[in-house]
């Protein structure tokens, strides 16, 4: 009992460690002047498969304090603090939790549905929060960012290629990723 307490703690300081990591990488890694591309999401839903909704809100919330500390969000400060620290507090903690929860609902039918069901969901939830979280605190500021539309900005520049490309990358890589520590904890 003990024993697995210890493995489930220093597996989520292992998967928070690579989610610091990769958010922290990624404000590098950029397509044209906006879009970068994340890779931060797989840790969270490979987490929230090995240990469960808990550590995927722990690993979300992760990903959300270094996010809240990176110059990119410094323009949603700039409209709205209070705005800024609930939608990305949100977005990243119910990103990882309903991964989790996903997950847990469909391991015993199948790990492998699970896993890519939870990778589906992890990154619809996270933008999904993102474009609520844009609605109701930036949506005058993104207008003016826009040229008057908000609506267009939001879902081509800030969400557009960058979601796809998160999908599409957890979608292959969280199963993959899954599947071989579930391989090493076997031998």
């Amino acid at each position: 009992m003990k024993n697995t307490k210890v493995k489930r703690m220093v597996g989520i300081a292992i998967m928070s460690a690579i989610v610091v990591i990769l958010q922290l990488l990624g404000q590098f890694i950029k397509i044209g002047p906006m879009v970068s591309i994340s890779l931060v999401l797989i840790p969270i839903v490979v987490g929230a498969a090995m240990y469960g909704p808990g550590a995927g809100a722990i690993l979300g919330a992760v990903f959300s304090v270094v996010v809240l500390s990176q110059p990119d969000t410094a323009f949603f400060y700039g409209v709205s603090v209070f705005g800024t620290v609930v939608t990305v507090l949100v977005k990243g903690i119910c990103a990882g939790w309903l991964a989790g929860l996903v997950f847990r609902a469909l391991a015993k039918k199948s790990e492998w549905l699970a896993v890519l069901m939870a990778a589906a969901v992890c990154p619809v939830v996270n933008t999904g929060i993102f474009a609520v979280g844009c609605r109701l605190f930036f949506w005058e500021a993104l207008a003016e960012v826009g040229g008057g539309n908000a609506l267009v900005y939001l879902f081509t520049v800030m969400i557009g290629f960058n979601f796809i490309a998160e999908f599409v990358t957890n979608m292959i890589c969280s199963p993959i990723i899954v599947r071989i520590l579930h391989a090493a904890k076997l031998n």
